[in-house]
């Protein structure tokens, strides 16, 4: 029987320093050989696409997939978790708070070994569901002052400022301006879903941490050049995932202008192989494209934790 948890166990039972702490786990075993990662792979058709990432935690004992569809419906995300001895099915995760919670913790992780320790001040470009992650685990691995917001649409950044501002009891303001968002920030995210970069790179002071987030294809740029090129570390969660769909650097890798053996993995300096800052003079960049072991990981300490608590669904899968 495989257990079956919906969106409501998931808000439920997971919480912010609990995905932090499992995907900074996740990626330092990814970048000591002890956790296999498959970059995503898409299959479109004219109104709908399929994408699918896979690979195994066998720490946590699991293995599966994540797959997911987008249409002009929306997007719906499912995680598929397998027992990596017997090969069973043991979880099938409704996993789209899985997914913003996942991927907020890894920009947690990364401004935790990438962001100047007296980083207080964030600007955020985004205020749709992925940027209240994003916020979440900075607050957690930083003692934030101030987060200013960039969105396009007035209306609808004032009512995530005032909601946000509830829910963490931080000061969480609308910036007037991209410039505004970006200056005097010791911590810059971008979590959007725009084909032009968001900012101008020109705007970034030494010793800034980026977490760019959203462009997790070669449809997205929302980063500049400039940017990637004041970088003095650019990390990325996976080499083949970067090389692969990461629309920020790959004209940037296409022109010569930043060479692969230039590309950090965020694990590879959890785990001490590869430096990462060095200097508060330095600017620091994140370059998130998501990875299946970040969901595998988590859905088998849910299925742990819904086990124990005797929540979620039995199903029966075969014989």
């Amino acid at each position: 029987m495989a257990l079956l948890l919906r969106e409501a166990d998931v808000e439920q039972l997971l919480t912010m320093p609990t995905t932090i702490e499992l995907v900074e786990r996740v990626h330092r075993e990814y970048s000591t050989g002890k956790a296999i990662d498959v970059p995503r792979e898409r299959t479109r058709v004219p109104k709908a696409g399929l994408h699918i990432l896979q690979g195994a935690v066998p720490s946590a004992g699991v293995f599966g997939y994540k797959a997911y569809t987008s249409s002009k419906e929306g997007v719906r995300f499912l995680v598929y978790a397998f027992n990596a001895e017997r090969g069973n099915l043991e979880a099938i995760v409704e996993a789209d708070r899985l997914g913003m919670m996942r991927t907020g913790a890894a920009g947690g992780v990364a401004a935790k070994w990438l962001a100047r320790p007296d980083a207080k001040v964030v600007g955020i470009f985004g205020s749709g569901w992925q940027a209240e992650g994003q916020i979440e685990a900075l607050a957690h691995v930083r003692k934030l002052e101030r987060v200013k917001v960039w969105s396009r649409t007035a209306e609808k950044l004032a009512r995530f400022c005032e909601r946000m501002r509830a829910r963490l009891s931080l000061d969480i303001v609308p910036a007037a301006s991209p410039e505004d968002a970006v200056k005097g920030s010791d911590i810059v995210v971008t979590i959007t879903t725009s084909a032009t970069p968001v900012f101008a790179g020109e705007a970034l002071a030494k010793g800034t941490h980026v977490n760019a987030a959203g462009s997790n294809s070669l449809l997205r740029q929302e980063i500049d050049e400039a940017t990637v090129r004041k970088a003095d570390v650019v990390v990325v969660d996976s080499r083949p995932s970067a090389l692969k769909e990461a629309g920020d650097l790959l004209p940037v890798l296409e022109k010569g202008r930043l060479h692969v053996g230039g590309l950090t993995e965020l694990g590879e300096v959890i785990a001490g192989t590869r430096p990462g800052r060095t200097s508060a003079e330095q600017t620091t960049l994140f370059e998130s494209q998501g990875m299946a072991i970040q969901d595998l990981i988590i859905a088998a300490e849910l299925l742990k934790l819904a086990r124990s608590r005797g929540m979620g669904s039995e199903v029966k899968i075969g014989e």
